[in-house]
């Protein structure tokens, strides 16, 4: 649901900055870029997603649970299963997200080759 409040991230007290904390997050965005694919276990995401610790991996998964963002499901099994899959509300996020994933992925050269004059002092 969209609100008509007047939200703005400029806002130094407007909660909303909060809501761009959590999606501007690095971890946030790879973990919403490999779900959007499809449901995945814990150990499959752990997988895809390389450079990340399991402790990093279980603090962005309970803080998208907590915020609405992915579901969790727990397979009574042992030992025990779990998925993670996107909510509608974080299946709004996909587009811009992956949207942004693949503008890192393709304009790294871009920005390697402007880091290196800049460090290089062609400014």
């Amino acid at each position: 649901m969209v609100s008509h409040q007047e939200n703005s991230v400029c806002d130094a007290n407007c909660p909303s900055r909060q809501v761009l904390d959590l999606i501007a997050d690095k971890w946030t965005a790879i973990i919403i870029y490999r779900l959007a694919k499809g449901t995945k276990r814990y150990s499959e995401l752990q997988r895809e997603i390389g450079g990340i610790s399991q402790k990093m991996l279980t603090q962005t998964l309970r803080n998208l649970e907590r915020d609405g963002i992915v579901s969790r499901k727990v397979y009574p099994v042992v030992p025990p299963m779990v998925e993670y899959s996107l909510t509608a509300l974080g299946t709004t996020l996909t587009e811009p997200l992956s949207t942004l994933c693949r503008w890192a992925e393709n304009y790294l050269p871009e920005v390697e080759a402007a880091r290196s004059r800049y460090d290089g002092g062609d400014r």
